[in-house]
């Protein structure tokens, strides 16, 4: 996939291009199936299949106070992405001024001059432009005179969620609630943070857990507090199984601030300190909770670890 990030390098291809907009975070099953219909369309009309996003989310901008937390970074955007089969993203910087934009210049600017639309894919929902006030019903106004259709889709529907729509916002709620089984059928896969491990207070170690500890991007969103299994990513691509606490390890500290997380890598034996790396939330296996003893906190470790394992193995 082909990632432009300067609209002065735009393609304007000769053949055109089918395009979809949005922020696309997660890269859940609604915006995958969005990218079906997107390749589909591509494929019939011999053009590109582009997608329009930004390199933060417009919330930022627009009401930063109120942004949602982030289930990915635009690096994961882009690589989800591109594992859908697109052949180009534009990426836009979304600024104040990109804020303020009224949607019919975006649509001459981006989706015509910059890659020659004959097909727009979009959520039934989408808006754009400055106030929202760019819909569907204006693309197709827009289309009809500039030589594009639209085709506003309805998000898929998860089986197993019954009617609940597949949504970046249903996503952020179900881990909020500790639901990581909901959040990864929606999102198709397990949930993923990345960061890079960072020094701790070594007590895991201490205790016979070492663990990596993760500094995240306060800005993604994890998943609510409480133990997990799952799968610890090192930059070289090497995927290891691990036990994942994210939490504020009230046992030793009764007033923490902000929840941390922790992957006591099984049968690891190696320093991981400076090492880029990625957490993958497979199984929610219990909530964090306060142990009387540091004696009692151990047996529960082992339980967990050997429950990891378990999980994992199944």
């Amino acid at each position: 996939m082909e990632v432009i990030r300067d609209l002065t390098a735009c393609p304007r291809p000769a053949e055109g291009s089918v395009v979809s907009v949005g922020v696309y975070d997660g890269v859940h099953l609604g915006h995958r199936y969005l990218m079906g219909e997107l390749r589909r369309l591509a494929a019939e009309r011999g053009a590109l299949a582009a997608v329009v996003t930004f390199d933060r989310h417009p919330a930022e901008v627009i009401r930063p106070t109120r942004a949602p937390r982030l289930l990915t970074s635009l690096e994961q955007r882009l690589e989800l992405l591109a594992a859908t089969g697109v052949d180009v993203a534009v990426v836009l910087r979304f600024d104040a001024e990109r804020a303020a934009e009224p949607a019919e210049e975006f649509v001459h600017e981006v989706l015509v001059g910059c890659l020659a639309a004959r097909a727009v894919v979009v959520g039934e929902n989408f808006t754009f432009g400055r106030g929202a006030r760019g819909d569907v019903e204006l693309l197709r106004r827009m289309g009809a005179d500039l030589g594009f259709e639209v085709d506003g889709l309805r998000l898929a529907a998860s089986g197993a969620e019954g009617a609940r729509p597949v949504s970046s916002t249903a996503i952020r709620q179900a881990l909020r609630e500790g639901d990581l089984a909901a959040a990864n059928r929606m999102l198709g896969r397990p949930h993923e943070v990345r960061g890079t491990v960072a020094p701790g207070d070594e007590r895991g170690r201490d205790l016979g857990f070492p663990t990596a500890n993760l500094a995240v991007d306060p800005r993604m969103q994890l998943p609510a507090d409480g133990i997990y299994a799952g799968w610890f990513v090192r930059a070289s691509g090497e995927v290891l199984p691990a036990a994942i606490n994210v939490g504020r390890r009230p046992t030793f500290h009764a007033d923490a601030e902000v929840s941390l997380v922790e992957a006591h890598v099984l049968d690891f034996e190696g320093d991981l300190y400076g090492e880029a790396a990625a957490v993958r939330f497979a199984h929610r296996l219990r909530d964090e909770v306060r142990f009387d003893s540091v004696d009692a906190l151990v047996d529960q470790m082992r339980a967990d670890v050997a429950r990891t394992r378990e999980v994992l193995a199944s």
